[in-house]
């Protein structure tokens, strides 16, 4: 029994993992779950063996999997750029810069809705304490209060360009940062600004107490300022260049200098004090249960667990490609993070492994595959690579059954056959063509075959020949003795551009000023015979696969 509800829980957990990273491809396709969502998932999921075990003669990736789940759940990509986040209850608000809020589900990564209004971009967002309320401000001057039950605007309230922007606890006022240097606090109801809070100093961010109405934050000059709601400064101000509330208002978190102090915002005595970089801290937030802060420095979000008595590290999440601009605890084991750089959002698992895989290299130490070759009807797959090591595959298990070095180290373009049990390997390299095989090494060398230089190499379907394409000829060679079998020589104001196409003694190219013009090479005769029918690929749709990444031996 304790197998078994082992076993569910792990099909249960690999099965939402699936769901969550390929929630949209899986959505518009459903047969990606098959040939893409399954075959990516790491290589010790209960759910890629099985799937491996039962499917096995779908396309498998061989090489470049995770070994588990990554802390990243899942990435969505945007078509603008995102530069404010906010979070209530399963919920994201994303403001981008195309001047739309768009809203997502937190579960699955699809979106919901889209807010329009603003006629500038949305640099700042906030929801209300309960979630019905969403605050939003635009760098043109706009602050607007959206029913997010309805999408409606309730409100719009016109000031300079806003900087930041904070709702009350009990949703009664909305605190703004124009470009001027003051705080400007609005009556909800009337819609009117009823204060100013004037300071000297150049601000940055306000914030209110997600408890306490009347208390409202605000840093200026590397300093946090601590305000009442009629404008008066209430107690001392400390270091920080950003602060942060607890979820239930008895702590904050300013950063200064690399250094995040925690202090109780009561009494404001130091609870702890984290060491995270030299490098200046852009935005933090604190999990939902309190126990933990996170903090982004550049492309990296970093978290701490800060109860214990001696506060640490718990992880840094990598993957983002550029910057990340806002990041929001979902849960106390959820983190969801922005960035303006690559346009996307991930929301990542705290507690599972550190990076993302889809960013690690874990084999840039091999050498580069140049040419893929696949021989369906007996179930192989051929690669070559920048160190001229050919490798056959078995395409149902994934497994390498040969690997052999041949002499076409650094060498392209080249083609791969497995002709009568004997691997076949041919290259051009110095204006020569190559041809080698697994029993009796290099079997001939056709020296000097072109003038130009030669684009592809191709062995032709009925196997009797080579065929060879360069920017002005098409050329076939027997395969037993390298002898010129043929030869076609467009008009001079032709050249092909485009990889043959061979089927049997059939050879297709394209020109640029001809179009596709073809020959068959099988014919007695002093020269090739011309073909008027187009390319057999032309007539017959199929299913193109680009693989991409490496291969290697699988134990």
């Amino acid at each position: 029994m304790i197998f078994q509800v082992g076993l569910v829980c792990k099909w249960t957990n690999d099965s939402q993992r699936v769901l969550l990273e390929h929630f949209d491809t899986i959505y518009n396709s459903p047969s990606h779950i098959y040939h893409s969502a399954l075959p990516l998932s790491p290589s010790s999921s209960w759910l890629q063996r099985y799937y491996s075990a039962e499917l096995p003669h779908v396309l498998k990736a061989v090489k470049g999997l995770p070994v588990e789940w990554g802390a990243c759940s899942y990435t969505v990509l945007l078509n603008s750029q995102p530069e404010t986040l906010s979070y209530h209850n399963s919920t994201i608000a994303v403001g981008c810069e195309n001047k739309d809020i768009i809203i997502l589900n937190a579960i699955t990564g699809s979106q919901t809705g889209v807010l329009s209004g603003h006629s500038e971009g949305v640099g700042f967002l906030t929801f209300s304490s309960n979630g019905t309320l969403l605050v939003s401000a635009s760098w043109g001057g706009r602050v607007k209060l959206w029913d997010i039950q309805t999408g409606g605007v309730i409100k719009t309230l016109y000031t300079g360009s806003v900087r930041s922007v904070s709702i009350s606890a009990d949703c009664t006022r909305i605190a703004s940062r124009p470009g001027n240097g003051t705080i400007q606090l609005w009556d909800i109801q009337s819609g009117k600004c009823y204060h100013t809070i004037q300071q000297q100093n150049y601000m940055t961010f306000i914030c209110f107490s997600p408890i306490d109405p009347q208390y409202l934050l605000s840093t200026s000059n590397e300093k946090v300022w601590q305000w009442d709601t009629n404008g008066h400064q209430i107690k001392p101000p400390f270091d920080g260049s950003y602060v942060s509330f607890s979820s239930d208002g008895t702590q904050l978190a300013s950063w200064y200098k690399g250094v995040a102090t925690i202090r109780n915002s009561g009494s404001g005595a130091v609870v702890a004090e984290l060491q995270v970089t030299d490098k200046p801290v852009g935005h933090h937030c604190f999990s939902p249960d309190c126990k933990l802060v996170a903090g982004t420095v550049n492309n990296t979000a970093y978290v701490w667990e800060i109860t214990t008595s001696g506060p640490h590290l718990v992880g840094a999440l990598v993957g983002h490609t550029g910057p990340i601009d806002s990041c929001v605890f979902s849960s106390s084991s959820s983190l969801i993070t922005i960035s303006y750089g690559d346009k996307s959002i991930k929301v990542w698992k705290i507690g599972a492994p550190l990076t993302d895989p889809d960013v690690v290299d874990s084999e840039s130490t091999l050498a580069p595959i140049q040419h893929i070759a696949l021989q369906a009807k007996d179930n192989i797959t051929m690669t070559s690579d920048s160190d001229g090591v050919v490798k056959i595959w078995d395409i149902s298990t994934g497994i390498c059954k040969a690997s052999y070095q041949t002499p076409a180290k650094g060498t392209v373009p080249r083609d791969i056959q497995l002709i009568d049990g004997r691997l076949i390997c041919v290259w051009y390299i110095n204006g020569n063509i190559h041809m080698w095989d697994t029993e009796g090494g290099e079997l001939w060398k056709a020296k000097n075959v072109s003038r130009y230089k030669v684009r592809e190499i191709r062995i032709l379907g009925d196997r009797s020949g080579i065929v060879c394409l360069d920017c002005s000829s098409v050329q076939t060679y027997f395969i037993q003795t390298g002898e010129l079998m043929g030869e076609v020589e467009p008009s001079e104001s032709s050249t092909f551009w485009e990889s043959p196409v061979v089927d049997g003694s059939r050879v297709w190219a394209y020109g640029y000023s001809l179009g596709y013009q073809g020959w068959d090479f099988g014919i007695s005769g002093p020269s090739p015979i011309q073909l008027h029918n187009i390319p057999p690929h032309k007539l017959h749709p199929i299913e193109w696969c680009f693989v991409v990444g490496y291969c290697s031996v699988q134990n």
